[in-house]
C-alpha cells in the first residue's frame, strides 16, 4: 500500500543553512515514526545510519547521510549546478528501501520565491499490507518543521476522486483523510465539518477527516471546506507563504 503526506506553501526565501536544519529534523522524525522502514536484515538502524539515496534528474543516485552537514553540502551543490535554484527553491529527492517491502521517498522544494510555483515537502510511503502508518504524526512533522499553508495525507484513489468528482486541479489546496490548514485557513473551517481538530505549533490545525478508504467522506469535506473559503488558492502572482 502507498500513500503520500504533503505540505505546500508560497514564496519564502530561506538560506541553505536553514533548509538543511529543516531537512535534518524531518528525516529524524521520519526515522522515529517509521522504524521498520529503516530496518536492515530484520534489525532497525539508528536514524543517522539510514541508507538514504540522493536521486538527481541525471546521473546515478548517491548515498547521503541524514546529518545537517551532509544535507547542507547537497543543497549547496544543487545551488551551484542549477542556476534557477535561488528563485524557484532548492530541491532534494531522497529514497530509502528497507526490509519487508518498505520504501520511503522524500522530495522537497523550498527556500525560493517563485510567484506561481508552490514550495513543497512530500513524503511517499510504500509499506507492506496491514502495516500501521502514523498518518497524523507524519503530517504533523511536515506542518511543524516546514510551516506550510496546507497539507494532506492521501493516495491515488482519493486524489482521483477529488479531481474527477470534485474538480480539484493540480496544486489547488485540498485535504485528504488527514489534512492540515494554516491558521488563516483554519479560522474559515465551518462548525459543520465533522472532523477532529488538533491545534499545532504556529496556530495551524490538523483535521482528522475520514478513514483512509472513505473517499466519499474526504470529497464531502473538501467540497464543504472549499465552499467556506478554507481551500481558496493563494492569490497569483503569489506574494506570501500562507493565506
Amino acid at each position: 500500500m502507498r500513500r503520500v503526506v504533503r505540505g505546500f506553501w508560497g514564496p519564502r526565501e530561506e538560506s541553505p543553512e536553514v533548509l538543511a536544519r529543516r531537512w535534518q529534523v524531518t528525516l529524524r522524525r521520519i526515522a522515529e515514526l517509521l522504524p521498520a522502514a529503516g530496518a536492515e536484515a530484520g534489525a532497525p538502524r539508528a536514524e543517522d545510519a539510514w541508507g538514504w539515496q540522493h536521486v538527481r534528474a541525471s546521473g546515478p543516485a548517491t548515498e547521503l547521510r541524514a546529518d545537517e552537514a551532509s544535507l547542507l553540502a547537497a543543497l549547496r551543490a544543487q545551488r551551484e549546478t542549477d542556476a534557477w535554484s535561488g528563485g524557484h527553491g532548492y530541491g532534494l529527492r531522497l529514497v530509502t528501501t528497507g526490509a519487508q517491502g518498505w520504501r520511503i521517498e522524500v522530495s522537497g522544494l523550498a527556500g525560493g520565491t517563485p510567484e506561481f510555483l508552490l514550495q513543497s515537502m512530500v513524503i511517499g510511503v510504500t509499506a507492506p499490507d496491514g502495516a500501521d502508518i502514523p498518518d497524523a504524526a507524519l503530517l504533523t512533522a511536515i506542518a511543524e518543521e516546514w510551516e506550510p499553508d496546507f497539507g494532506d495525507v492521501s493516495d491515488d484513489d482519493v486524489l482521483d476522486v477529488l479531481e474527477d468528482e470534485g474538480g480539484f486541479g493540480v496544486g489547488e489546496p485540498l485535504v485528504g483523510w488527514v489534512g492540515y490548514l494554516s491558521a488563516a485557513r483554519a479560522a474559515l473551517v465551518p462548525d459543520d465539518v465533522a472532523a477532529a481538530r488538533k491545534e499545532l505549533r504556529g496556530g495551524g490545525v490538523l483535521l482528522d477527516i475520514a478513514a483512509p478508504d472513505d473517499t466519499d467522506g474526504v470529497l464531502r469535506a473538501c467540497l464543504r471546506l472549499r465552499d467556506a473559503g478554507a481551500l481558496q488558492p493563494l492569490p497569483r502572482p503569489m506574494s506570501r507563504a500562507v493565506l
